[in-house]
């Protein structure tokens, strides 16, 4: 990164490589669309470009790269919500097909479970699971502290637990 804020294009070059699958995944667990991720991994890489001279030596990279990355997320969904406050549809969708087979007696997707958390607990959740990040690195990332990054975390946790059918 230190040598990225000097302008060398190899460094720039080994840093998207390095971190682009990691942020990729990070936003297709969050929005479920590839082309959207994509789209957002692409503003997130302008806003590393922009704010590079934001990094202080030293620090650890991954949690201000994952703060960028929220911020990115973040922004999208204000810039759509205040899109769909605005737009009036201009004629009704027609009615889904029914599904075809039963439905699998198996427990739901991890994906299903994780969109019945709220936004925190979900973004938490995939920062340590799915990103791999350390209690600090999620709280220096999302803004917060540690104990309250636990504290998100046991309550999915739970939550999760009484969709797996397990006690509480």
């Amino acid at each position: 990164m230190q040598s990225y804020q000097q302008s060398d294009s190899e460094a720039a070059a080994k840093l998207v490589n390095q971190l682009s699958p990691q942020i990729f995944q990070f936003y297709l667990a969050q929005v479920r669309d590839r082309p959207l991720a994509e789209d957002l991994l692409q503003d997130f890489w302008l806003r590393i470009h922009n704010a590079r001279r934001t990094y202080r030596p030293g620090e650890p990279v991954l949690p201000w790269i994952y703060a960028i990355a929220r911020r990115v997320r973040i922004d999208h969904y204000r810039r759509t919500k205040r899109w769909r406050e605005h737009e009036m549809p201009t004629e009704d969708l027609p009615e889904r097909a029914a599904y075809q087979h039963a439905p699998p007696a198996t427990l739901p997707a991890m994906d299903e479970l994780l969109k019945e958390l709220p936004a925190a607990q979900q973004e938490v959740i995939l920062l340590l699971k799915v990103s791999g990040l350390s209690l600090e690195e999620v709280a220096r990332a999302t803004g917060t502290s540690v104990g309250a990054v636990k504290q998100k975390a046991h309550r999915a946790y739970e939550k999760l637990r009484v969709a797996f059918g397990g006690n509480t």
